[in-house]
């Protein structure tokens, strides 16, 4: 698999609207429960382009698919973290959204409600190879497999990234949709993926095993370098059926753990365009998270003044 710095960094998947909740402690059925609730710009593809630009690579575009209701917003909201935003906007569904509720108690534990909205409507036909023009990695939202048309797009991408030798990574994206999904079938449609970067719930649910590390090590025979992100106990780089490198986590104070796995993909991504090695885009990738995790919302800092997503 070629590591080779340099191009640009395409990224394919959701973009939606987060409505995220901030509670303290359990939920009170039937009644009313205090929340802090805030209306940010989101989704795992969207969120992956801004931390890529955001750790320095210079050159991140984003295809992704919205509605109507909320495009404008979302363009903007895109360009101004340095994302150049490739969006193809939906007459037929609205912008999807994200109930996103979450538990200030301990670790900031999230709970997500999903409408994907035109999220999901996503597919070839929104798909030219020339896409890849200029481009020296190709990431790929999980998300687009849990609906036909961007399980079509996903073969499509690949297909033409393989024609050009442009690697490929992806981030399961749900161990719940995971489960509907089913283990062999992502197995099969994630053939020819370079990278692939699982939580430790998706590392272990993917291959049946409880122990992190042989999930790690199991899903490296099927693609070449797998990165387990675990949170507060850091990371694991794997290839060929062995775990290389264990990397360990930042320490950080937890507000909202809403795509901190996103933060630490685009670092990673970010950190190999730029020529590192899989070990040290991996420590890029475990700072990123730290920092998200201390932040509300799922998208990286901005200069004051410029927009909702500053914590």
């Amino acid at each position: 698999m070629s590591l080779a710095p340099g191009g640009a960094l395409l990224v394919v998947g959701d973009v939606v609207t987060d409505i995220v909740a901030r509670h303290r402690g359990p939920l009170a059925p039937g009644t009313d429960t205090a929340a802090a609730v805030r209306r940010l710009p989101g989704g795992a593809g969207a969120n992956v382009a801004c931390w890529a630009a955001h750790e320095g690579c210079g050159d991140v575009r984003l295809l992704g698919r919205v509605g109507t209701d909320a495009s404008a917003w979302h363009e903007r909201e895109l360009t101004a973290c340095g994302v150049r935003p490739l969006l193809v906007v939906d007459s037929a569904a609205p912008t999807g959204t994200v109930i996103c509720l979450v538990d200030t108690a301990d670790s900031a534990e999230r709970t997500f409600l999903t409408d994907s909205g035109a999220a999901l409507r996503i597919g070839p036909g929104d798909w030219s190879d020339t896409l890849l023009d200029g481009v020296g990695r190709l990431h790929l939202s999980g998300y687009l497999l849990f609906s036909e048309p961007g399980r079509a797009l996903v073969s499509v991408a690949l297909a033409a990234a393989r024609a050009r030798g442009v690697p490929v990574s992806l981030d399961p994206a749900s161990a719940g949709f995971l489960t509907e999904l089913g283990v062999d079938r992502f197995l099969g449609l994630v053939e020819g993926v370079d990278v692939l970067l699982p939580s430790r719930d998706e590392a272990c649910l993917l291959t049946g095993l409880p122990d992190v590390a042989d999930a790690a090590a199991k899903l490296s025979r099927h693609v070449p370098l797998v990165i387990v992100k675990q949170g507060a106990k850091g990371a694991l780089v794997a290839r060929s059926g062995t775990v290389g490198a264990r990397v360990a986590a930042v320490t950080a104070a937890p507000r909202d753990s809403t795509g901190a796995g996103d933060a630490f993909t685009g670092a990673f991504l970010a950190a190999l365009l730029a020529g590192a090695e899989a070990e040290e885009a991996t420590a890029a990738g475990c700072r990123a998270g730290a920092r998200a995790v201390e932040r509300v919302g799922g998208r990286p800092p901005r200069a004051a003044g410029r927009g909702p997503g500053d914590g």
